[in-house]
């Protein structure tokens, strides 16, 4: 399924705008925690939403065959159109990842998915710095994805940032399962606006019409800290399971496929919170339910629907 940009034949559902209005405060709630915790105030958040409503509304509901002008653009805005004039070509979004994160998410990518750098069990090897021949080695592991840049390069930086460790054999071993940005990393921002972008673009998707995303959770409500704990550590091993297998067959059919300019993501995200935490959104049935793209929480989290 290929997501189109926008909607731009797309006609706004009945009630549209107030059916939103509830799951939106929702959905901000945990971004206005960040934008507080990370010193982002409101009029900086406001003016940057100004820019991406002129954006969208400019690029993506534009009427095939017609101008976009600054009178339709502050229609479908509610911005004035003197505003609208000042702020076309600004906001546009910024989809390209670093270069340093391209490049270390897929050397890990490819050491957890080609079968000559893992073993038996589809385990990453501690691989030597070099070797001989057809042997497995780092050295070889990145030149299999670049030859632009010298795998002692990205060793050092690997190390540096505890990606890696080298064992006592010197062979240097994997040291997450999957690459997880922490601490200063400036890498991890680019991952959330990725990772909540299409998340949020499948939801939305979810609930226009037209085919629709895969976007579903196993939800219980009411239950004990220690159980809460228990499912999150199990629900881990799932996920990762999952995520190695989505990775190794992905990359075993990049070696056939002619490129293009598709992207796909696969994402699984694990949440868990004290009763307190909620923000008013506690749920107060001990049900359990499947969701997609919506909660049903507001009637005592019962099973949610399909959309």
């Amino acid at each position: 399924m290929i997501a189109k940009p926008g909607s731009k034949a797309a006609a706004p559902q009945p009630n549209a705008a107030e059916k939103l209005h509830a799951p939106l405060a929702r959905l901000l709630r945990p971004l206005v925690r960040l934008c507080i915790r990370s010193g982002m105030t409101f009029p900086a958040l406001a003016q940057l939403l100004r820019e991406l409503f002129v954006n969208v509304a400019e690029h993506d509901f534009a009427l095939e065959g017609k101008e976009q002008t600054d009178s339709r653009v502050s229609l479908l805005t509610g911005i004035h159109r003197k505003e609208v004039a000042r702020l076309r070509g600004a906001g546009a979004p910024v989809n390209e990842a670093p270069a340093a994160v391209s490049l270390t998410s897929a050397v890990i990518a490819r050491w957890l998915a080609a079968p000559e750098f893992t073993d038996s069990k589809g385990e990453p090897l501690a691989l030597p710095r070099t070797a001989e021949g057809d042997a497995p080695s780092f050295e070889q592991l990145v030149a299999s994805v670049t030859k632009d840049v010298r795998p002692r390069a990205v060793l050092d930086e690997w190390v540096d940032r505890k990606l890696v460790t080298i064992n006592a054999s010197d062979e240097i071993e994997l040291v997450e399962a999957a690459f997880v940005p922490s601490g200063e990393d400036d890498s991890k921002w680019h991952y959330l606006g990725r990772n909540l972008h299409d998340h949020i673009a499948a939801a939305a998707q979810n609930v226009a019409d037209g085919p629709r995303f895969l976007e579903r959770a196993v939800h219980y409500n009411n239950i004990s800290p220690k159980l809460a704990r228990r499912l999150e550590a199990r629900s881990r091993e799932l996920a990762m399971d999952a995520l190695k297998t989505a990775n190794r067959e992905a990359n075993r059919a990049l070696a056939k496929d002619k490129g293009g300019d598709a992207r796909w993501n696969f994402g699984i995200y694990i949440y868990s919170e004290d009763a307190d935490e909620g923000g008013g959104d506690r749920e107060v049935a001990k049900e359990a339910g499947k969701e997609v793209g919506k909660e049903a929480s507001k009637d005592g989290g019962k099973e949610g629907g399909s959309s």
